[in-house]
């Protein structure tokens, strides 16, 4: 009990003489949380006196299917931070351990912290997605699908699930992140993440198959495809550090900012992975979600029929979950390049003290993020097509949509656009000061 105690205090005192430290975990709970607790009190309000059945079944739908994908990206998001946090801290694990503090020890100060940090996110955004969940209600009400005299609730339900998913995806990821950190590198692609691996592809896949089942006119068609894709994003995203030292292994690239952009993704793909994560997951929910919404609209338009309430009630649950994954993801995707990069400090001076420009620093830095965004593009599209195909050949007896590459290369270039501007702007930051200097400071 007392070695618990200390570790919880060192924890505590660790959060408060480094809080920049937190920033990066602190920014993904909090906008983790203001979603949750945004949709979720869809549910409070369904849940109302005086509310109609009809309108009822729309909070409740919008609350059920964003509060599954919200959750999803909530662990991901600050797993990712978390993972970058752990990492940066080695030397500070590894002092900790020959002082004597034990494996568990150490799990346990790494849990603390960042179920503080979560916690106090939490608890941040229960007045944005208080705000939050009041214009998503009037989106409903403009779109003629909930009532007029429905008032928006703020109840126990959006609060508790806010912070009980907070909570537990940040303790969760943290074990996970320390366990890697204190278990040494043999251990890190045990068995449970094969299992993960192996149980999002197999149920991924089986989602999408499921789509063969229904009517080109059942309401719930769309449902089966856009999980499996999520489920194989995610199964692409865990297996992120094969992937990307599979395509290093076919990857020629010459001169100087070449050779150094391959050896650094070759010794570190396990930590720059980290980016493809919300990369992968944000390019293949944006593009499931955004090209079977354009075969539906299409395919209602095609047989001459006004749009039910239904139809209408799903197209702006896909735009708004859209919208949501866009910011959140490309958020999130910027927190974790930032944090990775202004950790490379002390490897930049290394690198310009051996020889290398800071032109060619910038040089390699952008190749490192062309690579990134190739990969991360490619196994998320390759995800979303696996739902968008079956999803088209129901619906309109095609194979691939009408709409042309228009929405994917949008996708594209946001997905690119946030991953060259960040890193390159970063590193530039970094490499302006002094090489000497940095390695000192880093040291």
């Amino acid at each position: 009990m007392t070695a618990m105690f200390t570790m919880f205090t060192l924890a505590m005192r660790s959060v408060r003489q480094r809080p920049g430290r937190c920033a990066a975990t602190l920014l993904s709970a909090f906008l983790g949380a203001t979603i949750i607790m945004t949709f979720n009190s869809m549910h409070d309000t369904a849940g109302a006196r005086g509310v109609d059945s009809r309108s009822a079944e729309t909070l409740s739908t919008a609350a059920g299917v964003v509060g599954g994908y919200g959750s999803l990206l909530v662990f991901f998001a600050i797993a990712s931070t978390l993972t970058v946090n752990v990492r940066q801290r080695s030397s500070e694990i590894e002092l900790l351990r020959c002082s004597g503090a034990t494996p568990a020890q150490l799990k346990r100060m790494v849990v603390g912290e960042a179920v503080a940090v979560a916690l106090v996110g939490a608890l941040l955004a229960i007045g944005p997605a208080m705000l939050g969940g009041r214009v998503l209600l009037d989106v409903f009400q403009d779109s003629g699908q909930v009532a007029e005299s429905v008032d928006y609730a703020f109840g126990p339900i959006a609060l508790y699930s806010g912070l009980d998913i907070t909570v537990i995806a940040a303790a969760g990821a943290a074990f996970l992140a320390v366990r890697r950190a204190t278990t040494g590198r043999r251990r890190s692609g045990g068995r449970g993440r094969r299992f993960l691996v192996l149980g999002s592809l197999v149920l991924g896949g089986l989602s999408i198959c499921a789509t063969f089942a229904f009517s080109s006119t059942a309401a719930a068609l769309m449902a089966p495809p856009v999980y499996g894709s999520i489920l194989l994003a995610v199964g692409f995203a865990l297996l992120s550090p094969r992937l990307l030292r599979a395509l290093l292994d076919r990857l020629p690239l010459i001169g100087p900012s070449g050779y150094l952009a391959v050896h650094t993704l070759r010794v570190r793909a396990a930590q720059l992975s980290g980016v493809l994560v919300p990369l992968i997951l944000f390019t293949a929910m944006a593009t499931a979600t955004l090209y079977m919404q354009a075969v539906e609209n299409d395919a209602i338009d095609a047989a001459g029929v006004p749009k039910s309430v239904d139809a209408k009630n799903l197209e702006t649950l896909n735009l708004t979950v859209v919208g949501i994954i866009v910011v959140f993801s490309c958020i999130m995707l910027i927190n974790s390049l930032y944090a990775a990069t202004v950790y490379r400090r002390e490897e930049f001076g290394q690198q310009r003290l051996a020889g290398a420009t800071p032109g060619q620093v910038l040089g390699m830095v952008g190749i490192e993020s062309v690579v990134l965004t190739v990969t991360g593009v490619f196994f998320g599209t390759a995800a979303a097509l696996a739902g968008i195909i079956p999803f088209t050949m129901v619906r309109t007896d095609s194979v691939l949509p009408d709409q042309g590459l228009g929405i994917w290369l949008g996708i594209v270039a946001v997905a690119a656009g946030a991953v060259l501007v960040t890193s390159v702007v970063t590193a530039w930051r970094v490499v302006r000061g002094s090489a000497v200097g940095a390695v000192a400071l880093a040291a």
